[in-house]
């Protein structure tokens, strides 16, 4: 006679290590053409915990045209004709890169504006579940002390959500965890 047993369930399988392969595509990088007035690069490293560099990880980001609007249809704003709003770079070379402009300011919860900001995704080996960041730029030092999410967490941490001014943009390192690890968001 058989019992029937309840096994256990087993984990989901973690993205990658392969997303180097075939996610990426050749403009991927290019929020914007190269070209594009007031256009700069955000650069940077992933970082595991023990402060090594992740070679394939894969960074998506989303942001807001430099007039606050999303190319979304939850937008009803009218954006520019083809913003796409929209970048993904690997790390196979050590670092991620991403060609944009800055986002303007856009409407937040309750009424209050949000600074411009870049929504970051990471995606890497050993994880789950993609991570979710924010990129917020030095310049927008008054708009940022009144963003809300950026408000809601301690001081302390706040600057691992800055990007840092670099010769052709800025410089913005990811560390998954570990000292300074990079803040991320309950999506």
């Amino acid at each position: 006679m058989m019992t029937d047993r309840i096994l256990p369930s087993t984990p989901s399988q973690t993205v990658g290590p392969y997303l180097h392969i075939g996610l990426p595509w050749p403009d991927g990088p290019f929020v914007v053409p190269e070209g594009t007035p007031g256009a700069a690069w955000i650069r940077g490293a992933v970082f595991d915990g023990e402060g090594a560099v992740i070679p394939d990880a894969l960074i998506e980001t989303w942001q807001a045209d430099p007039h606050g609007r999303f190319d979304h249809p939850d937008d009803p704003r009218p954006g520019p004709p083809g913003w796409r709003g929209f970048g993904r770079s690997e790390t196979t070379s050590g670092e991620f890169a991403v060609h944009t402009v800055i986002p303007g300011s856009l409407p937040g919860p309750g009424g209050r504006e949000q600074a411009p900001h870049i929504n970051v995704s990471v995606f890497a080996r050993g994880l789950l579940h993609r991570l979710v960041t924010r990129i917020y730029f030095p310049e927008q030092a008054i708009a940022n002390a009144a963003d809300p999410a950026l408000g809601s967490i301690a001081p302390h941490r706040r600057g691992t959500l800055i990007a840092q001014p670099a010769v052709d943009g800025y410089r913005f390192d990811i560390r998954l965890r570990g000292e300074h690890e990079t803040v991320f968001f309950d999506v």
